[in-house]
């Protein structure tokens, strides 16, 4: 069968960089099968053996930073300093997994008549299917722990931006991590991504992208009751009381929605505001978003690059109705440019409502700390947010108040190796990172022997 081919386009410039088969059913069951093949063999991997090979991996990745954080610029925008931090955490994630390969134990449990001992099992084979907004990152977040615990993997990259997982693939064979343990197919969601859901030979589904498709892969799993997780859009408050340092929260706050352009499912894109600081903060936050470098994102000192493709830049702008607080400037030609843009609004707008996923904040006040709560959790989705206050017993009031899964104190910080990321509601469900995301990828098995 003829398959067809598909160009990658560099978003800052809108020239081709590559073109690729794009695969099919057939091609995912290939794949499919290769990781059902070598199963047993990695499963039976020594613990120490399988965390040598994870180790080896890291470094490798860090050793090839600088080729992966530009092929991750040029395919996805990224200005190349966050494309460097990006791989730099995918370094740290499989070092991290390496570590936890003999640390993820079973339980003796005290019963009567015998001992009573507990398993962590590998499920099989696992599919991993992953956006274009942080490919190779967000890989590593299923790849470090769906490996450690002795899974093999269909992985399916975003068809837009599949470049860094192919070539991680290569580094991860240079590991000697045996062939067929990772398989990275290219195809569209609506193929690929459809036929590992369907598959009976797949034993878990781990999907990062919107909520609307996330609907979609927890019905399809439910044919062959696949485990899945699901890590979906988000709809972020960044809450600022009167009394935070709002110089600090002012000047953070701008890369909390704009970097990587605002397409980031934990993009603080609500910017919750004090009704006593409203005026105050909205200035200085203006001031700070005039100061946010948009450009060329092979420039050392660009901030935010373009929008991934002309299609999503329409929708974003579908959301900027009216004159807004504030919009920034963008390079002029070629390249899917959307100026960092403020708007202020009430939380029943349709720009408060929606995920916009590209550079967009809305500005509302709130009266007082339980109206803070009420408007931050008046939302479908829970995924991150931040509270901005120097007031330590409200900031612990207002963070266990919060329907979300991931919250800062004074930062806008989410992400670190070692701890847990993922959401509530229709955020999703399930945990990345951190020993927590182990538990995601393994059975517990229950074992009496009798004495």
């Amino acid at each position: 069968m003829h398959r067809m081919s598909f160009a990658l386009i560099n978003p800052a410039t809108e020239e081709r960089i590559a073109e690729l088969e794009e695969a099919g059913v057939e091609q995912t069951d290939e794949a499919v099968a290769r990781a059902r093949a070598a199963f047993e063999g990695w499963r039976n991997v020594a613990p120490t053996d399988r965390a040598r090979l994870l180790r080896r991996l890291a470094t490798l990745v860090e050793e090839h930073l600088e080729e992966l954080a530009r092929i991750e610029s040029q395919n996805v925008g990224k200005p190349i300093g966050g494309a460097r931090a990006e791989v730099g955490m995918v370094a740290q994630v499989f070092h991290f997994y390496a570590g936890a390969v003999d640390k993820h134990y079973g339980e003796t449990i005290p019963v009567g008549g015998g001992v009573d001992l507990t398993f962590r099992e590998p499920l099989g084979v696992v599919g991993l299917i992953v956006p274009w907004n942080f490919p190779l990152n967000i890989a590593s977040w299923k790849l470090g722990p769906a490996l450690a615990c002795g899974n093999t993997v269909v992985l399916k990259p975003a068809e837009l931006t599949p470049l860094s997982a192919l070539r991680l693939a290569e580094l991860i064979l240079d590991a000697g991590i045996p062939e067929g343990v990772v398989n990275v197919v290219v195809g569209p969601g609506r193929i690929v991504g459809q036929r590992l859901v369907e598959h009976p030979d797949v034993a878990k589904i781990g999907f990062t992208g919107s909520t609307e498709v996330g609907r979609g892969v927890m019905a399809g799993a439910a044919a062959t009751i696949k485990r899945v997780t699901l890590e979906l859009g988000g709809k972020s408050a960044n809450v600022v009381f009167a009394d935070a340092d709002l110089e600090q929260a002012a000047a953070a706050a701008p890369y909390a929605v704009f970097d990587n352009a605002g397409q980031d499912c934990c993009a603080r894109s609500r910017i919750l505001v004090e009704r006593s600081a409203y005026d105050r903060f909205g200035q200085l936050l203006i001031d700070a978003t005039r100061n946010v470098k948009v450009g060329d994102p092979q420039d050392e000192a660009t901030e935010m690059g373009p929008l991934i493709s002309a299609q999503h830049r329409e929708t974003v702008a579908s959301f900027v109705n009216g004159e807004p607080l504030f919009r920034g400037e963008t390079p002029l030609g070629k390249g899917f440019w959307f100026p960092c843009t403020l708007v202020e609004a009430s939380n029943d707008d349709r720009i408060a409502r929606e995920e916009v996923f590209g550079p967009v904040a809305a500005l509302i006040p709130f009266a007082d700390e339980a109206d803070a709560i009420r408007i931050a959790n008046d939302t479908p989705y829970g995924l991150s947010g931040s509270i901005w206050t120097e007031n330590g017993a409200r900031a612990l009031r207002v963070a266990r108040a919060l329907d979300a899964g991931v919250l800062s104190v004074n930062s806008n910080s989410s992400v670190r190796p070692s701890t847990p990321f993922g959401g509530v509601k229709q955020s999703g469900f399930g945990r990345e990172l951190g020993m927590h995301a182990l538990d995601g990828y393994s059975e517990v098995k229950n074992v009496f022997v009798a004495t």
